[in-house]
């Protein structure tokens, strides 16, 4: 079922920090800045030859990931994302074995414009994971 490793997405309390690091330190080329509202982040993608990095910052007062970025105020891993062919299949699988899917269980447009769903980090080793439709 788990495909390829689509990204790591790395939650800042500050976009230009991320960036200072991954494009200007590292060399990385780096997406334009879009807000996410629908899911309180603004993103930018840092490419890689075999993967992505997912700069993730809070968007608004009510951000899912505000809490995170108050108790690591330096940044912190916040995800893993895989690549899965049907996402829906992937879920149903998943749920018959007793797994846990955040929200409602459905899946949600993601930020590269395909369905996403999460996974309570309790189920898998302490990481929330994303699972993507490719």
């Amino acid at each position: 079922m788990i495909g390829r490793l689509n990204h790591v997405a790395i939650a800042v309390a500050n976009m230009d920090d991320g960036l200072k690091v991954y494009r200007d330190g590292l060399g990385g080329v780096a997406s334009e800045k879009v807000a996410q509202p629908e899911h309180g982040v603004s993103t930018v993608f840092i490419e890689l030859p075999n993967t992505k990095i997912e700069l993730l910052e809070p968007l608004g007062e009510n951000s899912p990931i505000t809490s995170f970025v108050e108790r690591n105020p330096a940044g912190g891993i916040h995800h893993v994302c895989y690549e899965v062919e049907d996402i829906v299949s992937a879920r149903d699988k998943l749920v018959a074995q007793g797994y846990r899917i955040l929200g409602d269980g459905n899946p949600k447009i993601g930020a590269h414009g395909k369905p996403v769903l999460f996974l309570h980090p309790k189920d898998f080793l302490g990481t929330l994971t994303e699972l993507e439709e490719a």
